[in-house]
């Protein structure tokens, strides 16, 4: 299905009935990503999934957007449908927007799940310092044209060490340089709701620490670490994560 949000065509799912589940996917992802939590969760609840802009059949931004637009087209999309949401389930980037959303109220649920979600600085990591250095080279090769050529080697040399999130954005990456340099550790501590957290023991690209630090951060909720799962957990152990969220949901 198709809706026009704030002028741009955004690709969602809606199945079931009932109280509404409300996913949204991470960075690189779509929808579908949660195929096999839809398929269980929409016989007892009204599930809905959307293309993130920029992601899946949702249309690109016009222009580079930072957490807050993401937060405004989510508000926006759930104000179209007139749906009141009882449950946000975010993974990874989808974690961050919920973060933000719901710290400042413009998102809002009885509860949340956070399955390897991001938000929390890392700092002093060759990841971190690739952000930081792109952010600059990208400036200074604007007055250095040698530069250019010297920013495309150390993206490469650095590559194996950041991961593909930021070689594979395309027309998105400074959006998601805009995205991953704000840390959310204060407003994770503004968030009343019960939340569940899922992690993956073996996940790199939001580690285990992020979790620690989350359950730290947001008084009332509950860390679930899976062994032997990474990023994707909610894939790699889906049934364990449904009955996880299930119990969560019950509570």
């Amino acid at each position: 299905m198709k809706s026009i949000v704030n002028n741009l065509a955004v690709e969602y799912e809606d199945h079931g009935s009932g109280s509404v589940m409300l996913f949204l996917h991470g960075w690189k992802d779509t929808l579908h990503t949660f195929d096999g939590l839809s398929e269980v969760f929409s016989r007892t609840h009204r599930v809905i999934a959307l293309d993130l802009p920029g992601f899946g059949k949702s249309e690109l931004p016009k222009s580079s957007w930072g957490l807050d637009e993401y937060v405004e087209i989510v508000w926006a999309f759930s104000e179209k449908l007139g749906i009141s949401v009882d449950v946000i389930v975010g993974h990874s980037f989808g974690g961050r927007i919920a973060i933000k959303g719901l710290s400042q109220g413009q998102l809002r649920a009885h509860k949340v799940v956070l399955i390897a979600s991001a938000g929390i600085a890392q700092t002093h990591t060759a990841r971190s310092l690739f952000f930081s250095l792109v952010a600059k080279i990208g400036k200074w090769s604007t007055f250095i044209p040698p530069l250019c050529f010297w920013r495309k080697t150390l993206r490469k040399k650095l590559y194996a060490l950041t991961g593909s999130d930021y070689m594979h954005a395309g027309r998105l990456k400074e959006t998601f340089l805009r995205v991953v340099r704000e840390d959310l550790s204060e407003q994770a501590r503004k968030i009343s709701i019960p939340a569940l957290l899922l992690w993956g023991a073996e996940d790199t690209e939001t580690p285990v620490a992020d979790g620690k630090k989350f359950a730290e951060l947001i008084h009332n909720s509950n860390l679930k670490i899976f062994s032997d799962a990474g990023h994707f957990v909610h894939q790699e152990k889906t049934t364990e994560v449904i009955a996880a969220i299930k119990e969560f949901i019950q509570s």
